[in-house]
């Protein structure tokens, strides 16, 4: 009996670790038990909109197994122990699962390995998640890249591997034919954890795939000239499906150079451009690895502590979306709506929480972390320290967004504006893209309940260089 133990990999199909065990169990004319583990460790890390979607991602899960004669099983506790009483009680030959990146992963599945050995358990580990796994693309002297584009370029060149073979129905086997409670799927106030005020996408791989084949008739075409404009609607929107990994990365990557195969010349760079994305988050990924301190330390050191001003009230009403700056309020509600934000409006965000307000990025990768349904460690660490100016590979400190400019540029007409912020919904762009220089009148005949800008971009622009040269020791 082969035991493949799901996390990040809610998928049949693609999944490195569980073709794994179908392959061994087809060569020993053994089966194939799945085993998916709440564990509170990682949940105390969670928020509700990401759980919930985790309950119905296993959920379909589940269901997919069951379909096809098998089954899922489903335990709440502290996989040191639920893995390997498991796999004592349906006699496993070997334990399979694949790899997670994070420093709180990587701690659990050593404790694991050591808890299968001391019941002489066999157990093995499988690259999954990512193309290329850590330490395969290093500098010519075998260094781990600290900087994306030389890493982006061999990234490309690598080849890929074809999509795992999901098992075959006769390779799996239903819990009573192994003796086992199957376990029933928790729900989130079992967990812990109140209904989400988010409204979020289907999960599971049937929905992935569906937005994946949307994306690759079109958005992929538009995706270089229309990916920083919210409202164009050219993005994937697969980022939580990879989380979870409701799909697979090769699975996605082949169906792209699919669409290469019908792509007009000038759409070539689009794809491309989409698949660098995919390199990108191999890069985090690849940092996260060998750099697990990032997730709560700065991965740039400056001379001396940066000294954030972290002003609670500015934290909340950036949190709230009433900051007074339209597009970062829009960004803001968006996220507390859907789970979900815009990535050029989450590089707008960041750098208006770390360069206007002047508040460490971990308060919004933490703000982040509850509220994203895509929150994945790697990914969003990377994305608040590039912002901050923190982290590898990172905006230059004195690069700073100007939000009423970025919202001008890539909301021209307000329209994403419009969609999350109730109170611009009657008011002309053009006052919307000038509420900063808008007289108090303006502001009240135009949008009486909207708030009035909490701070001057302009003066924190100076106060943001300023704090940065003294960390610097300039």
């Amino acid at each position: 009996m082969q035991l493949h133990w799901h996390r990040r990999d809610l998928r049949g199909a693609d999944n490195r670790a569980l073709a794994a065990a179908a392959e061994a169990a087809r060569e020993a004319d053994s089966s194939v038990v799945s085993l998916f583990v709440f564990d509170d460790e990682v949940l105390d890390h969670a928020g509700a909109p990401r759980v919930d979607y985790l309950l119905d991602a296993v959920a379909e899960l589940r269901a997919w197994y069951r379909d096809r004669g098998g089954d899922l099983l489903v335990r709440h506790g502290d996989p040191r122990e639920a893995v390997p009483a498991v796999a004592e009680a349906v006699e496993a030959d070997r334990v399979v699962w694949n790899t997670d990146y994070s420093g709180l992963a990587r701690q659990r599945d050593a404790a694991v390995r050591q808890a299968l050995a001391a019941a002489d358990i066999r157990r093995e580990s499988f690259h999954d998640a990512i193309c290329h796994e850590p330490g395969s693309i290093t500098t010519n002297a075998g260094d781990p890249y600290s900087v994306f584009t030389y890493f982006g370029r061999k990234w490309q060149d690598r080849g890929k591997d074809d999509p795992y073979p999901a098992p075959e129905p006769e390779q799996l086997v239903e819990a009573d034919a192994v003796g086992v409670d199957a376990g029933s799927l928790p729900t989130l106030a079992d967990l812990g954890f109140d209904q989400p005020e988010a409204e979020l996408l289907a999960a599971g791989t049937a929905a992935a795939r569906k937005r994946l084949a949307a994306f690759c008739e079109d958005g992929i075409y538009r995706y270089e000239e229309d990916r920083d404009y919210p409202m164009r609607k050219s993005t994937s929107r697969l980022s939580a499906d990879l989380k979870y990994g409701t799909i697979g990365i090769r699975e996605v990557y082949w169906a792209t150079e699919e669409a290469r195969e019908e792509a007009s010349e000038a759409q070539l760079a689009s794809i491309e451009e989409f698949q660098s994305q995919l390199a990108w988050r191999a890069f985090y990924t690849h940092v996260l690895w060998f750099n697990p301190e990032v997730v709560s330390k700065n991965y740039k050191e400056y001379n001396t502590e940066i000294e954030w001003e972290n002003d609670a009230e500015l934290l909340e009403a950036w949190k709230d979306g009433k900051t007074g700056y339209p597009i970062v309020d829009a960004g803001m509600r968006q996220l507390r709506a859907e789970g979900f934000m815009h990535n050029r409006v989450r590089m707008i965000v960041a750098s208006f929480l770390t360069k206007d307000l002047l508040i460490d990025w971990r308060e919004g990768y933490d703000w982040f972390r509850q509220k994203l349904v895509d929150h994945d460690t790697a990914n969003d660490n990377g994305g608040w320290q590039w912002a901050a100016s923190t982290g590898t590979d990172a905006q230059p400190y004195f690069r700073i967004f100007n939000p009423m400019t970025q919202g001008e540029r890539y909301d021209p007409d307000a329209e994403y504006i419009k969609t999350y912020v109730a109170e611009l919904r009657d008011t002309d762009p053009e006052i919307i893209h000038t509420w900063h220089e808008a007289s108090l009148t303006q502001r009240r005949n135009a949008a009486p309940d909207y708030p009035d800008p909490i701070v001057d971009h302009s003066d924190r622009r100076e106060k943001a260089i300023a704090m940065f040269e003294a960390a610097r020791g300039e």
